[in-house]
């Protein structure tokens, strides 16, 4: 199974940036407990001082992890809570994160030139048989 790399960004109000800051300092436990078992793995915030919000996680299966925290009741009462932090957000911040796109990974690229070169050496390899 391959596992998705998720970046989204999200706008938090300048007047809530400490606060916003202070409420991820000590996530309630029961929320803690429900990403991780509804899949969100690796999970991070990261908060510019005007507010930009990126976050990143991984997941095996990005549908069915949305669709697994929005089914617990945690995640409801902490969406309710954490909406009146966003700009210009009609929906929970779980529904209105706009999702960026990857443009480059490390490891993906050094997978994809050793399978490249491992080509290239078998091809050069007079030992070889050819059919």
């Amino acid at each position: 199974m391959t596992v998705q790399r998720v970046c989204f960004q999200l706008q938090v109000k300048p007047d809530r940036i400490e606060e916003y800051a202070g409420r991820h300092a000590a996530v309630w436990p029961d929320m803690l407990r429900a990403l991780k078992e509804t899949g969100w793995n690796n999970y991070s915030l990261f908060l510019r001082d005007d507010g930009l919000l990126i976050g990143y996680f991984e997941t095996e299966f990005l549908e069915a992890t949305r669709v697994g925290m929005a089914a617990t009741e945690v995640n409801a009462r902490w969406q309710a809570e954490m909406g009146e932090f966003f700009e210009d957000l009609d929906v929970g911040p779980d529904e209105g994160f706009l999702r960026l796109r990857e443009v480059f990974n490390l490891e993906d690229q050094l997978a994809a030139l050793d399978e490249i070169e491992t080509i290239h050496l078998d091809s050069n390899d007079p030992h070889r048989e050819v059919t």
